[in-house]
Formats: C-alpha cells, structure tokens, sequence
C-alpha cells in the first residue's frame, strides 16, 4: 500500500515519488539498507567537505536524515495513537546549528542512522492498515502515517543523491 495524494501534505509528494517500493516495511529496510551501504562506502576525507560555503558537511547532511527519521517517527507515533493536536514545524538549519558533530565520524553516524531505522521498523511494522491511514495535522496541512513512513525514506534518497552530485 502506498499513499496518495489526498494524504499528505504536497511538500511530502517530492519525497514520496521517490520511492519504488508498494510497500512502506520493503521501502524501509531497503532504504535502510542503501542508506548504509552509501556511508560505508564514503571516505573518512570527505566527512567535513563542504561543496559551498554555507552548505552542510557531509557530517552535517547525514546527522539531519537521522534527525529527520527522528522528527518524522515521532509525528507517526502521535498520530497512530489518535493525537491530533497540531504538530509544529522544525527549522532544520537550527537544529544542524546546534548538533555539535566535533566527537563523531561516519561510522558512528552510520551506527546511529541504523538504530533509529531499526527502531522505526519496529514502529511500522506494528501498526495495522487503520492506524497507518490515521491523519494528524501539520502546520502545513494534514497527513497520514503511511505518508510519513514513505516520506522518511524519499527524504534519504533525496539527500543520497544530493551528496552524490555535489559532494563526491
């Protein structure tokens, strides 16, 4: 099952149409184990690149999908358990700002990113199709749990081949 328009925010659809899989439990653990390949195979020296001044390291990219898995699972969790009070937007620049990544490197990044996967697996993988159609609201409109789980992943690749253009 996959969303559809009607349940999400149009933001989300970007995310959403990048992921092939019918199947959010498919969508997650291939995107996880994508996701883990991509940092395992990126050089140490690369790390703390920046491709423009002003830009995120690669340090700082990575540490914002787990920060965003973070975010999205959380919105997921509120609205499965029938919480539909509005949720807030976060400012992604504020949080990248104040991640202080000086005692990290990409294997614990990728360490980390594979823990909070595993954790949103078990959270999926849980919920029937009733609690994964359930709606919440956003600041930017309403959306559903299913949408959220896909939008999780669309957001990883998004930014994989982000880092593979402009990056590597």
């Amino acid at each position: 099952m996959r969303p559809n328009k009607n349940d999400c925010i149009p933001y989300f659809e970007k995310y959403i149409n990048l992921v092939a899989e019918n199947n959010l439990m498919d969508a997650l653990k291939n995107n996880k184990k994508e996701i883990s390949e991509f940092i395992s195979k990126m050089p140490a020296s690369k790390e703390n690149y920046k491709y423009a001044e002003g830009k995120w390291t690669i340090k700082q990219v990575l540490n914002h999908l787990i920060d965003t898995e973070r975010i999205f699972s959380y919105r997921a969790l509120r609205f499965a358990r029938g919480d539909n009070q509005l949720l807030r937007s976060y400012d992604e620049n504020v949080y990248a700002d104040n991640a202080n990544l000086q005692n990290t490197n990409l294997n614990i990044l990728a360490a980390e990113f594979n823990a909070v996967r595993d954790s949103s697996i078990l959270f999926f993988q849980q919920l029937s199709e009733k609690e994964l159609l359930l709606k919440g609201k956003l600041e930017s409109g309403e959306t559903n749990v299913l949408a959220l789980g896909y939008t999780i992943c669309g957001h990883n690749i998004h930014h994989v081949e982000v880092i593979k253009e402009r990056y590597l």
